[in-house]
């Protein structure tokens, strides 16, 4: 592997930079990058070392673009992110038998496509601030998803399913972590693809190389329909993902009655969304679709897969990769290869130590699925240094 980062895309129109080797991107993602890089509104691409194949544009890449917006460039799990905490424990403090913690989480945060059967109490939860104001601005969303209150409100507060996960984890010092990774649940997915729509059919995206690339543009009412929700779906993000870490960090509470669990204040990060940020001296909209903000100082998270442990950074503050860092490890298949290429049984070996599900409902989620996180983050020394390296010994899934 090329350790001299970023390296220039072979073919593209506007800047494109790499933080990996062209020749370890597959073939369909590296003309994803491309195509990106043609459309008219494109300022610059950077792309990050677990970047893989999506939906239009590649996960694990950043585009700022001039007065414009690409909802693909987003993903439809808006908002989607990360959040840890640091506790008091040590794993001198956990049990040998973890399962009974794990069942506490479970108990706690609905997974999959389940949802609480009853919106969380977030008063008596007693975290957040201005939940009447947030949810007052539910009738303004697109009105495809009104009728969706109800079930948004039961939604807020749970895990979902795919590659979304509650864990428990080490650092190396044996301190005892909360770390989850969850997104906008249903309603972000409902507002992306009623915007998508809407992008596809505006003129101004009817000769372009992907209609999946299909753009909002400033000063019209299109744009400011799609920023409007776009902002809520974010938002309801980050507070769902609040509320999960109150629940789990009850639940922990609850698992030691002999002694009070503290914990420090939380890490949270998006990796899915779109800002606002100046960008080699212009204020340009920046999309990142698997990529975190890696401002000098920001903290950041780096989840690895269910059983090779994860990264706490801070961020650099690389003007070249336009103050991004990568959000993962990335798959390095498909969820469909793997479950036709691994079993349980190799499942159970790879996530050995780890109190999980190990089923084959999860197969798709194999550590072996994934980029090695390790070289992901040797790949990015320049981006961001490493703060702590986190070993899960719980992982829920959906």
């Amino acid at each position: 592997m090329n350790t001299s980062f970023p390296v220039p895309l072979s073919g593209a129109k506007a800047s494109t930079l790499l933080w990996t080797d062209e020749e370890s991107i597959e073939h369909q993602a590296r003309n994803q990058l491309r195509r990106v890089s043609e459309l008219p509104w494109v300022h610059g691409v950077r792309v990050m070392p677990d970047v893989h194949v999506g939906k239009g544009a590649t996960v694990g890449s950043v585009i700022a673009m001039r007065d414009a917006v690409c909802p693909a460039a987003v993903g439809v799990d808006i908002g989607c992110g990360m959040s840890a905490v640091r506790t008091d424990l040590t794993a001198d403090d956990l049990p040998d038998d973890l399962s009974g913690i794990r069942s506490a989480i479970e108990a706690a945060v609905p997974v999959g496509f389940q949802s609480h059967k009853t919106p969380v109490n977030v008063r008596t939860l007693r975290v957040g601030r201005g939940w009447d104001a947030f949810w007052g601005r539910f009738t303004d969303l697109h009105r495809g998803v009104r009728q969706l209150d109800t079930r948004a409100g039961r939604q807020l507060g749970t895990l979902g399913g795919g590659n979304h996960f509650a864990e428990v984890c080490l650092d190396d010092e044996g301190a005892v972590w909360i770390m989850l990774h969850s997104g906008s649940r249903n309603i972000g997915k409902e507002l992306a693809e009623r915007h998508m729509s809407v992008a596809a059919k505006l003129p101004h995206n009817a000769d372009l190389p992907d209609r999946d690339l299909a753009v909002f543009l400033t000063g019209t009412p299109e744009m400011d329909a799609y920023r409007h929700d776009l902002d809520w779906a974010q938002e309801y993000a980050a507070r769902n993902r609040q509320v999960m870490l109150a629940l789990i960090c009850n639940a922990i509470r609850d698992s030691f009655p002999t002694r009070a669990v503290r914990f420090d204040d939380p890490i949270s990060c998006h990796h899915n969304y779109v800002a606002t940020e100046t960008i080699d001296g212009l204020e340009l909209l920046v999309t990142r679709k698997g990529a975190i903000r890696a401002g000098a100082g920001d903290l950041g998270l780096i989840p690895g897969s269910m059983g090779t442990g994860s990264y706490v950074v801070r961020g650099l503050g690389s003007e070249q990769s336009f103050f991004s860092a990568s959000h993962g490890a990335g798959r390095r298949m498909s969820r469909s290869k793997a479950r036709k290429l691994f079993t349980e049984e190799d499942l159970i070996a790879q996530t050995q130590g780890v109190e999980s599900r190990k089923d084959r409902g999860v197969v798709d989620e194999i550590p072996a699925a994934y980029k090695d996180i390790n070289e992901v983050i040797a790949a990015q020394t320049d981006l961001v240094e490493v703060v702590a390296h986190l070993r899960q010994v719980v992982c829920v899934k959906g």
